[in-house]
């Protein structure tokens, strides 16, 4: 069986720039009629007018299983949801600043135990939020130790987002427009009048670390974060249709973007909350935490890269030592009593967070049903992966809806239907 496997692995073609082949999902362990059950809950969410469209694209051993598209991209014109569709990933780009920054954590130039002010000066002075007085003010203290890179990278250093929380740190990342930020320099200077929402590594908090990643890579590199992305992991890995902006000559095959109206319906936004949501220019401040857009077949080939272990079609981005590093836990146990989420994501027994991926490390004990070291994270906009190095597998799901009012949790919907299609996982 061992044999079999292998000869799977140097036979399989990756999914290419062009088009990939499919072979028959009986010949890599699926079973065709049971994945009809995938293929009804992806339809279903059309059908009721939940989302638009959806592209998705299921892989294994290297080789594509499936790659299907539902509904469109479009409602207003009825343009159709196709394999090529360029969508906002958002938060999908949080493990490829990961990636960016485990290169230059190959090179030498930082490691997990570093505290963050070696990069970023002005937060050394960073206070911790302590409570309010009576009056309503902040109080503060200092921090029990200075934090790190591995807390950067783990969102344990102390930072929020000012959009999932209600506390007084959150408000002052609201009113000082934190995100709105012209560029990152600038981001990190409003950073650094904010204190820490708590004592670094005592809580999971999502936030703008990925951003101050982005900055830290900035700096190291003298390069942008978009030319050092596309330098050292988009035109190495041919990723020819993701960046931080959708060109004209590529904007027909842009998804539209939708929220949830007062009923629950479909309401497209975009144009009217201005370019930068919009991609139409290359961003003053890159967010390395949610700015790329993208389509299925190019993460696919992102994802490829990390399930062999940093490699791709000849081409080496990472040692596997990197990726194990990378997508190991490193969440201390005390964190991992469910008392730590964002939206459907629990930090909890047998799911822990890496260096910039969620990680199933038990998932019997946190009730799923994909292999074991399962990584994975999601956009705000609906669409997620996951990298199954256990059962050598690959899924991912495009759709844009964004977050809340209504907004269907498509990465739990399609997980039992892929395993339970997967009748043959030693295949």
């Amino acid at each position: 069986m061992r044999y079999l496997r292998l000869c799977l692995l140097l036979a399989a073609p990756v999914v290419a720039a062009g088009q990939p082949v499919a072979l028959k999902p009986e010949a890599l362990g699926f079973s065709s009629p049971r994945l009809e059950n995938l293929h009804a809950a992806m339809q279903r969410e059309i059908d009721t007018k939940q989302l638009a469209g959806i592209t998705t694209l299921l892989m294994r051993h290297g080789k594509v299983v499936e790659e299907r598209s539902y509904g469109v991209r479009d409602l207003a014109t009825g343009a159709p949801m196709t394999r090529d569709t360029i969508f906002r990933i958002y938060s999908m780009t949080k493990p490829v600043t990961g990636v960016a920054m485990m290169i230059l954590y190959e090179e030498g130039k930082w490691h997990p135990t570093d505290p963050i002010a070696k990069f970023i000066p002005e937060f050394a002075a960073l206070k911790v939020f302590k409570g309010v007085d009576t009056s309503g003010n902040l109080l503060t203290e200092a921090p029990a130790h200075p934090p790190t890179m591995a807390e950067l990278m783990t969102h344990t250093a102390g930072f929020t987002y000012g959009v999932f929380g209600n506390t007084p740190v959150d408000k002052l990342y609201g009113s000082a427009a934190i995100l709105s930020a012209p560029n990152l320099p600038d981001m990190m200077h409003r950073l650094a009048g904010i204190p820490l929402l708590y004592q670094p590594g005592s809580k999971w908090v999502y936030s703008v670390s990925m951003d101050i990643q982005g900055y830290i890579i900035e700096k190291i590199t003298g390069k942008s974060l978009p030319a050092f992305m596309e330098e050292r992991i988009f035109k190495p890995l041919k990723m020819s249709d993701t960046a931080f902006f959708v060109p004209q000559e590529k904007r027909a095959r842009f998804a539209t973007l939708y929220s949830g109206g007062p009923a629950g319906e479909l309401v497209p936004i975009g144009a009217a909350t201005g370019p930068r949501a919009d991609y139409v220019t290359q961003p003053g401040a890159a967010s390395g935490g949610g700015g790329l857009a993208s389509t299925a077949r190019d993460y696919a080939r992102f994802a490829q890269m990390l399930l062999n272990h940093g490699a791709l079609d000849g081409v080496r981005i990472l040692a596997p030592s990197t990726v194990d590093l990378m997508t190991a836990n490193h969440l201390a146990p005390k964190l991992l009593t469910g008392e730590f989420a964002i939206g459907k994501t629990v930090m909890r027994a047998g799911h822990g967070w890496g260096y910039d991926f969620a990680v199933f490390t038990d998932p019997l004990a946190a009730d799923e049903v994909v292999g074991r070291g399962t990584y994975y994270w999601e956009g705000a906009a609906d669409t997620w992966f996951w990298i199954d190095p256990t059962n050598d597998l690959i899924f991912i799901g495009m759709t844009q809806r964004m977050f809340g009012n209504g907004q269907p949790p498509m990465a739990f919907r399609s997980r039992g239907p892929v395993y339970g299609a997967l009748v043959n996982p030693k295949l």
